[in-house]
């Protein structure tokens, strides 16, 4: 049988309050015992005090010693303790001779003189106490030790029961947790856990809610890719096979015609491909890049005019504002790609007789470069998902424009790998604007 969590943390709390309750009771013991022989000894120096006057008064009235000479009882009668007791006292003459008592006083023995008439006539010695010899006070140390040992009992039990409840309110937002884990583990990527603190707890609930959500996100985003990819994919090999299938049949001869169409659809299926190994290849941080300090004007410059000509043929006018340096730290390959895509959405989603702007800016240490289109432009709710992979907007991004909606993918891509960003905003010329802003090179 397994040990529990909450198990483990009561017989830790319990072995803590434990272990505190038997220190308290050796400690209470010892402090009792040292200070009980203190009280004792005080007593007794009294005694010493009170005996040596009563020495003096016998001394005077006898004349000499002869009244307690090795006469114990005698001397019980003035000490007034037991015969126990009395066996602690020695009493010398002012030579240090015996009178009655031990003849070898202990080591650390009291003395106090006996003073008759401004004389010493002898001395009286009470030996140290070291133990107990007073069956009361026996007694009374015995139930003072038994009291304490009751009470590091009961402290004991009630930690053991202020433990339980401390073990199971501690981990009960754990096991909720736990529990939760254990369920999206299976997959149940809607789990969630309420939020009931603001301790280190509260924020793991949060932290696991969040890593929910991520997980929801993404596993949406994965079903979604298969389902565009195989979409995508489904559709220039169903026209490749429609188009074999006639070729065969004899429906449609096999002459340069059917072979640019065939050619047609093996190239936008090759693209399609390619788009997809390099979106691969930035997810995992494979695609090749080779930076170096570059200006990026002639880079904007060199792809309009690799796409004037197709603009042209769509009935779009270009305009670019390309003055002054703008030096980034980059690829110079994949900015031209970037660039390029742009460009490409530009050209497939632009009404014809629209227009095209280009303009590069840098500020401080950054550099914007911002392609702004003419109409259709895009609904506010469509711009922060363009650049999720096969978006496009229903009306004015259709598939009848061409294209698979990954290039605006690969435009973030290569972006971030720069250290800058992509967003979309609505363009002054009335439809879309995309602006790229990359770290400016020192």
């Amino acid at each position: 049988m397994k040990t529990g969590i909450t198990l483990k943390l009561f017989f830790a709390i319990l072995a803590a309050a434990a272990v505190a309750a038997a220190a308290m009771a050796f400690a209470t013991r010892s402090s009792f015992q040292s200070g009980f022989l203190g009280y004792l000894s005080q007593v007794d120096a009294q005694r010493l005090d009170a005996l040596s006057t009563s020495l003096a008064d016998e001394y005077r009235r006898h004349g000499g010693w002869d009244f307690v000479r090795n006469d114990y009882s005698r001397l019980r009668e003035l000490v007034a303790t037991s015969a126990q007791l009395t066996q602690r006292f020695t009493v010398a003459d002012a030579k240090r001779e015996l009178v009655v008592g031990n003849p070898e006083p202990a080591s650390g023995s009291a003395e106090r003189p006996v003073v008759v008439d401004d004389r010493v006539v002898g001395w009286v010695t009470r030996a140290p106490l070291r133990r107990l010899s007073n069956a009361a006070e026996v007694s009374f140390q015995q139930e003072q030790l038994r009291a304490a040992w009751v009470i590091a009992a009961f402290a004991v039990a009630l930690a053991a029961a202020i433990a339980l409840v401390m073990a199971r309110a501690f981990l009960l937002p754990l096991k909720r947790v736990a529990d939760a884990t254990h369920r999206l583990a299976g997959g149940n990527y809607a789990t969630r856990v309420e939020v009931r603190s603001t301790d280190e707890l509260g924020r793991l609930a949060g932290d696991f809610n969040r890593l929910a959500e991520t997980l929801e996100r993404n596993e949406t985003l994965r079903r979604r890719f298969m389902a565009d990819v195989s979409h995508e994919l489904r559709t220039p090999l169903a026209v490749l096979s429609a188009e074999l299938e006639a070729i065969e049949d004899g429906v449609r001869p096999l002459n340069k015609n059917s072979l640019v169409s065939l050619r047609t659809e093996v190239g936008a299926l090759s693209k399609l491909v390619n788009d997809l190994n390099q979106l691969a290849l930035a997810d995992v941080g494979a695609l090749a890049y080779r930076k170096e300090n570059v200006d990026v004007v002639p880079l904007v410059e060199q792809a309009v005019e690799s796409y004037r000509e197709r603009l042209a043929a769509r009935g779009l006018e270009i305009e670019s504002a390309l003055t002054g340096d703008a030096p980034v730290y980059g690829d110079t390959d994949r900015l031209l790609q970037m660039f390029r895509n742009l460009l490409e959405n530009s050209a497939r989603y632009t009404d014809t007789g629209g227009r095209v702007r280009v303009a590069v800016r840098r500020h401080q240490d950054r550099v914007a470069i911002d392609f702004d289109d003419s109409a259709p432009g895009v609904p506010p709710d469509a711009l922060p998902r363009l650049f999720e992979r096969f978006f496009r907007v229903d009306a004015a991004r259709t598939r009848a424009n061409g294209g698979a909606g990954l290039g605006l993918a690969l435009c973030r891509s290569i972006a971030d790998a720069h250290g800058g960003e992509i967003r979309a905003e609505h363009s002054p010329l009335g439809g879309l604007r995309v602006r790229v802003t990359l770290p400016a090179a020192a």
